[in-house]
């Protein structure tokens, strides 16, 4: 099917996967004038299977290891009647929360799953991770290629000599994609921008457990910042909230490259774009992009297949199966007939 799509800033056409020049005839027309079409966001950090669990814990804690070993002594009951749910399912709720943001593309810090090579909704970014120090005190050396890891997490001296011990160990250089960095120190700053790695900062997750979040001295000009929404364990939503929650901390076209540009180029992915022969990952919003809530988010489309529409375009686009969703008070068509 040749679909067009017109929004108030650019038209494109989409066949088999792609985007293609807006000429010529099209099967079906998607008008949408009054809002703005771009390339799918890119969310740097979540753990998908863990999306359904709800904020756990009784902040504030001093850092990550603290809060963890407290709501496995605290809340077990809890983690442990949802860790009943099947992977699957749990893997999926993660993605469509991400979807429903307008997220083509997310970076699930855990080990590869299978599921993600049968028909998963969502694209996941590939590369090397691990948790923190504290939780793989093997690591060492450097890796070919971008990596992970939880650095700095909390506001203690635990917190901070991670990074003179990343140093030690040969692990700060240049590859590193440095997960909140909240802890660090005048020293750790300093360390963590001579490497040139990339900070992902994740402002809700933050300071829902710490009542802060990485010092702005970390995320001024020179340093490759992007955004991720950690998981509903401790963030607040979606990629959206990050971004309105970052917002006035760096600049309006730095937070915008945080989801596109820069963090595409930080993962070894294709430059985000709308031109012709690029894969048709693309998100309409109504609102500008860090203005946009759930409600302003109204198609979503990975490698040219629909999966979010507002459901009045559902009979316009012709979109066949999948079902209308309500989360957030927000209802959605989705592509999945089965999601829980």
């Amino acid at each position: 099917m040749r679909l067009l799509i017109e929004a108030g800033n650019i038209a494109i056409g989409v066949e088999d996967g792609r985007i293609v020049d807006p000429s010529g005839a099209f099967d079906r027309v998607i008008a949408l004038r009054d809002c703005e079409l771009r390339p799918g966001l890119i969310n740097a950090h979540d753990h998908l299977h863990r999306n359904h669990y709800g904020r756990l814990g009784n902040p504030p804690y001093d850092n990550a290891y603290e809060w963890a070993a407290d709501i496995q002594t605290n809340y077990a009951e809890a983690i442990a009647r949802r860790r009943t749910i099947p992977r699957r399912e749990a893997l999926l709720r993660g993605a469509w929360k991400n979807l429903l943001s307008g997220v083509t593309h997310v970076l699930h810090h855990d080990a590869w799953e299978s599921e993600f090579e049968r028909d998963f909704p969502v694209k996941i970014v590939r590369i090397a991770n691990a948790d923190s120090l504290s939780m793989t005190p093997q690591l060492t050396g450097q890796h070919n290629g971008p990596f992970s890891l939880h650095v700095a997490e909390g506001i203690d001296r635990i917190a901070a000599d991670e990074i003179r011990e990343l140093d030690k160990r040969g692990l700060l250089t240049r590859d590193l994609i440095a997960v909140h960095a909240v802890g660090a120190d005048l020293d750790g700053i300093a360390r963590l921008r001579a490497s040139g790695c990339a900070i992902v900062w994740c402002p809700t997750s933050n300071h829902f457990l710490f009542g802060c979040t990485a010092p702005e001295a970390l995320l001024d000009e020179g340093v490759d910042v992007l955004i991720g929404s950690d998981s509903l364990l401790t963030g607040a939503g979606t990629l959206l909230d990050e971004l309105r929650a970052a917002r006035g901390i760096i600049s309006d076209q730095g937070l915008r490259d945080a989801v596109g540009t820069i963090a595409a180029k930080r993962f070894d992915l294709a430059e985000p774009k709308l031109a012709p022969g690029a894969p048709a990952d693309l998100v309409v919003f109504r609102k500008p992009l860090l203005e946009a809530e759930l409600n302003d988010v109204a198609l979503v489309m990975v490698d040219g297949n629909l999966r979010v529409l507002d459901p009045e375009l559902v009979p316009t686009a012709g979109a066949h199966g999948g079902q209308i969703f309500e989360w957030r008070g927000v209802r959605r068509w989705i592509s999945e007939e089965m999601l829980p």
